[in-house]
């Protein structure tokens, strides 16, 4: 072999690399779902016990007259001790009728819930819960805090299911499976649906066999009195992702923390993608910034907790990194069919049967993990990859038929037209992360709203979360307002 062929040979192995890099998401996806199952074994239930501790409730509010009423209404109703249990509503500075509502609640039921004002609001959501904190701690009966949004519904049974867990002193904190529960649901609540089952009810059991929390729901955060007093009794206020920095330092502080699959929290999940857009540019940008924070702790094991762990580093990072692996192996995949089409067929193919299998695998697991979801949302499960990931898949398992398809429909198979087509199918994640793009831009014209769901669902919602988090890279990069924005919501959970 003379040198030119040698530094080819070495060109292709990084590329081949590149790629398999690049599909470092599948292959965390496909080992999420191999060590489910493990959670049969490895939970926390064997430790857990009727427990019933002292518990007050804080519920943050900022203008949520339409939804407050009904959120404390449904927690007076909780099958939980009425005299271990008190609600502060802190009202931050609210412009609405909500401090009315609150007041009222508070007259109809002394003793059980208060109403904590805030005449100097707009500074985030973690300075609003410090507030009611501040009172809720400096009163020896507060045994444990319940954190949670002003707009979620509690099944009945939901607070006893996460006490329990607190009856093992080594728990810090539990979280429950915040369900999407809008009675009118769109096809963006459908897809929202799918992607909780996904990243909470598997990815969130996972995290449990493995001993590390990423993130305790923002909507249903169960905390031990000695969990937040080690943490120094107030929720950090450095980062817009309050409710996973409170996560990581709960663990780092030597706690466990628990998700618990059976307490279900329904919340009302945006309707449009622009809303969504906002919502989770906040969560992914709290995220980078997290991931900067901790720099220190990434894939550093320690004997204290497991969130240095090979493991929890892996889906952390092939979550926050997932566009940049898509890119990553979209040029790889490029370049490698310049060199030789053939190997780069062959990987392709490869990459994509592989995707396939995983994606059959997780969505058949995941849609039996919540039943009701499952039913009314099935469209969305199967389109949750976007038609066009669908087609590529169809094609990497059976390529003679796309082959046929084009024949018959009058098109040749020249090698300049074959090139074409592996352009785009090899660069589909980038192209499908522009189309969601577009969706947003589309949706506010008229008619909008139909032609921006058709590019979602030809694009793919996984699209559409890897697009949010590359405009989260830009926003942090150009250091753009970091400002907490509320998401609207209106009262639409079906209770």
């Amino acid at each position: 072999m003379d040198q030119l062929e040698w530094w080819q040979t070495a060109i292709v192995i990084v590329l081949i690399l590149c790629i398999l890099v690049g599909t470092l998401p599948v292959i965390n996806t496909g080992l999420q779902f191999l060590s489910l199952p493990m959670h049969a074994f490895r939970n926390h239930y064997g430790k857990a016990a009727p427990h019933h501790p002292n518990v007050a409730v804080i519920i943050p509010a900022w203008n949520e007259g339409l939804v407050i009423g009904p959120a404390i209404e449904r927690l007076l109703q909780l099958q939980y001790p009425e005299e271990r249990l008190r609600i502060f509503v802190v009202d931050d500075a609210s412009t609405d009728d909500t401090p009315d509502i609150v007041r009222a609640k508070a007259a109809q039921h002394p003793g059980r819930v208060e109403h904590l004002r805030r005449e100097v609001g707009g500074q985030g959501k973690a300075h609003t819960l410090n507030h009611g904190l501040d009172i809720a701690l400096a009163d020896p009966w507060t045994e444990a805090v319940l954190i949670m949004d002003a707009d979620v519904i509690f099944a009945r049974d939901a607070l006893r299911k996460l006490t329990r867990h607190l009856a093992d002193d080594k728990v810090g904190a539990v979280t429950a499976y915040i369900a999407e529960g809008s009675r009118d649901r769109n096809y963006l609540t459908r897809f929202i649906g799918v992607e909780y089952i996904i990243g909470q009810l598997s990815a969130r059991r996972t995290q449990n066999v493995l001993g590390a929390i990423a993130c305790l729901a923002g909507g249903a955060q169960l905390h031990s009195r000695a969990n937040l007093e080690a943490i120094g009794g107030r929720i950090p206020t450095g980062t817009l992702a309050e409710d996973t920095m409170t996560t990581f330092e709960g663990q780092l502080k030597g706690r466990r923390a628990v998700f618990e699959p059976y307490a279900v929290v329904l919340a009302e999940e945006p309707r449009t993608i622009d809303a969504l857009w906002k919502q989770r540019l906040r969560w992914a940008r709290g995220n980078v910034q997290l991931t900067s924070i901790y720099k220190h702790l990434w894939f550093r094991p320690s004997p204290d907790h497991q969130l240095g762990s090979f493991s929890f580093g892996l889906a952390w990072f092939t979550i926050l990194l997932l566009p940049a692996f898509m890119l990553v192996a979209a040029t790889a995949l490029v370049i490698l069919l310049i060199f030789n089409s053939d190997i780069a067929e062959f990987v392709f193919r490869f990459m994509w049967i592989a995707a396939a299998c995983i994606y059959l695998f997780s969505m058949l697991y995941s849609v039996q993990l919540d039943g009701r979801i499952g039913r009314h949302s099935w469209r969305e499960a199967i389109m949750f990859p976007g038609l066009g990931a669908l087609i590529l898949m169809a094609i990497a398992l059976f390529p003679w038929a796309f082959e046929d398809a084009v024949l018959a429909l009058g098109g040749s198979l020249n090698d300049d037209t074959l090139f074409v087509w592996a352009l785009v199918f090899y660069l589909w994640g980038p192209i499908s992360m522009l189309g969601v793009w577009l969706a947003r831009a589309v949706e506010k014209l008229p008619g909008g709203r139909f032609f921006a769901g058709l590019l979602l669902y030809i694009c793919g919602y996984g699209s559409l979360l890897c697009a949010i988090t590359v405009d989260s890279y830009i926003k942090e990069w150009r250091r753009a307002d970091a400002s907490w924005i509320k998401t609207e919501k209106v009262g639409r959970v079906d209770s």
